[in-house]
């Protein structure tokens, strides 16, 4: 599920790198809450491997440029498979966080729950919610909110001035309508990010292959 709030630039630039540019839509930034499952994950040329291959994984997300290429930074990426975890922040400089997770399905619903591990004096993130699709799936169209929003090719990261990009490729989203009902949602405020009260604008997606590659510096 792809969950997104229009937020003022102003409370998002001060949260992002300034190395970074904030990607704005209509003068809004917007800030995503994308929980998911991930499958078959390995490198190339290698088989999945048992604890590192298939878990959920939630992130928190933002739009950025560099270079006038757009992009995702990502404020946070919560997962059950701790070897998962120290492999993305160690190559990728990635902010990933273990995490008790737990999906159910019923049909065209799911339920999804995510606890940050989080350490004493830490902010607690958490999410408790179960979405749905409403409509069939279909390409976004280039120009609109939602192609904005989800065609994005690659993800950057800031650290000690040195910014990295890392190309990602898959063929376009095949999104559908959504609903959902949000029982707790505390993931972006663990990052300095409030969200208004408003209902998310949502969408779902029940599959897709993503290739990534290894990151390189962004100058």
């Amino acid at each position: 599920m792809f969950a997104h709030w229009a937020i003022a630039a102003a409370d998002v630039r001060r949260v992002v790198p300034e190395e970074l540019e904030l990607d704005l839509y209509d003068g809004q930034a917007y800030v995503g809450v994308v929980p998911f499952w991930m499958s078959g994950i390995r490198s190339r040329f290698a088989p999945p491997l048992p604890g590192v291959s298939t878990f959920p994984e939630l992130n928190v997300r933002t739009y950025v440029r560099r270079g006038g290429i757009p992009g995702v930074y990502f404020f946070s990426l919560d997962a059950t498979s701790l070897p998962a975890v120290w492999s993305a922040r160690a190559f990728y400089d990635l902010p990933y966080f273990h995490a008790s997770m737990a999906i159910q399905s019923a049909g065209e619903q799911f339920g999804y729950s995510s606890t940050r591990r989080t350490r004493p004096g830490t902010q607690p993130a958490e999410f408790r919610g179960r979405y749905w699709p409403v409509s069939p799936p279909r390409q976004a169209q280039p120009g609109s909110l939602e192609h904005f929003l989800t065609e994005r090719y690659c993800l950057y990261t800031a650290k000690a001035g040195t910014t990295r990009r890392a190309m990602i490729h898959h063929t376009p989203w095949p999104l559908q309508d959504a609903e959902a009902e949000i029982e707790c949602n505390t993931m972006a405020r663990a990052a300095g990010v409030i969200l208004p009260e408003r209902k998310p604008l949502l969408h779902f997606a029940r599959f897709l292959e993503v290739l990534i590659w290894w990151p390189q510096r962004a100058e």
